[in-house]
């Protein structure tokens, strides 16, 4: 807390009267990450400020629709589940909850169009979204960092590729790792560099319960790169904290 205060309050203040309300703000996310901190099992506060990442605005209008489900149900196994409708636009952010084995998987999959609802109608922004499950599966395990942002990035030189993986941590030689040697919150990490450190970030981003099997460093890190991030979220997750942490204000709650 003391180095967030310092930090805000050796700004140049500009207008005397924004200046408490900004110290107010950095203390608030930072009594916030803190608690979070204890009640997940870490241990201290030091480094827990993350660095800017300073990420390409993703383009997307403030009205625009990305997604919208109309009476979707998913199979799983000899079941069939829903129907749910959900309408997203512009940079909305939608937790979706429920129980195991209620269909979030199956329902984001959907959504992301890598498979077809048993039932329903889905519009969303083709070519405009980008999704990481549980296994971050859109890096090629056999491909280096830079390898894998490259291939999905292709607009970008070496440079600004190396540049791009940096602002992840992924530094140097860090970046030449093959995704197979990463742990799970490297291999996240990975990902969030190839999805949002490129030119043109997807308008939408679906994100599969992403702190699953994370450490404390790992989930500040994926908090602080998504509250930069301008775009929409669609995000399966159990952790309200975490939900909370990156602006989702609306819930989809599934039942079995």
């Amino acid at each position: 807390l003391v180095e967030t205060f310092g930090r805000v309050a050796h700004q140049p203040l500009g207008k005397a009267m924004i200046a408490p309300a900004a110290i107010l703000r950095a203390l608030g996310l930072a009594s916030q990450q803190y608690l979070r901190r204890g009640a997940r099992g870490g241990e201290g506060a030091p480094g827990f400020v993350a660095a800017i990442l300073a990420l390409a605005p993703s383009g997307l209008p403030a009205n625009r629709e990305v997604l919208a489900m109309d009476g979707v149900t998913v199979a799983v196994g000899a079941r069939i589940l829903g129907p749910w409708s959900l309408e997203m636009r512009g940079p909305d952010r939608v937790g979706v909850t429920g129980p195991n084995g209620a269909g979030k998987s199956s329902l984001l999959r959907v959504a992301m169009g890598l498979a077809a609802p048993a039932g329903g109608r889905v519009r969303r922004a083709e070519g405009k979204l980008a999704m990481l499950d549980q296994h971050v599966s859109l890096l090629d395990p056999a491909m280096s960092i830079l390898d894998n942002f490259r291939r999905l990035n292709p607009g970008l030189d070496a440079n600004a590729a190396h540049a791009a993986c940096a602002r992840f941590a992924f530094r140097n030689r860090d970046a030449l790792q093959p995704v197979a040697t990463l742990s799970g919150g490297e291999r996240l990490r990975a990902g969030l560099a190839c999805v949002l450190a490129g030119q043109s970030p997807p308008w939408l981003l679906l994100l599969d319960e992403p702190t699953n099997h994370l450490d404390m460093d790992s989930v500040e890190v994926l908090e602080n790169a998504l509250r930069e991030y301008d775009g929409a979220l669609l995000v399966v997750s159990h952790d309200s904290a975490f939900l909370d942490s990156i602006g989702v204000r609306r819930e989809l709650a599934l039942t079995r």
